[in-house]
């Protein structure tokens, strides 16, 4: 399972794709609907939100509204509460820079065999650009990480 920090339109299309599915499965692992996954570090950071459900709902919204501007046809209908807007409700997540870097590498790593029309082998943008959800900050990787 990976939930990227970063922005979903630096995602190829294989990656928004997982990542909606991924995220998919975190909103029902968050909701107790399902037996798996439900010690799986990169949903730490949705654990210790005040809003577990509402963040995940909200980092669901922004893969929904990227798969929108691609023209592609996500269910909105299976965000809890369907696609509101859910990012005015919820507190942002901060995302470290040495996570977003780490993510930048990991991500370059994935589209140089499978997008390498997307690759890009120079340093990562700065500033990365974050997923609606969250702001960025000064700081190493996350401690959830396992790279």
């Amino acid at each position: 399972m990976r939930l990227w920090s970063l922005h979903p339109s630096l995602l190829d299309r294989q990656g928004l794709i997982a990542c909606w599915r991924e995220s998919l499965l975190a909103q029902a692992v968050l909701r107790g609907s399902t037996r798996g996954y439900t010690r799986h570090p990169q949903l730490e950071r949705f654990r210790d939100h005040p809003r577990p459900l509402t963040a995940v709902a909200a980092y669901l919204e922004g893969l929904y509204s990227e798969s929108r501007e691609r023209g592609y046809r996500f269910d909105g209908d299976r965000i809890l509460g369907g696609p509101a807007d859910h990012l005015a409700q919820v507190d942002r997540i901060t995302v470290t820079d040495g996570q977003l870097r780490l993510e930048w590498a990991h991500l370059q790593s994935k589209l140089a065999a499978r997008s390498p029309h997307l690759h890009d082998s120079g340093p990562p943008p700065t500033p990365v650009p974050v997923h609606p959800l969250f702001d960025a900050a000064a700081g190493p990787p996350a401690t959830w990480e396992r790279s």
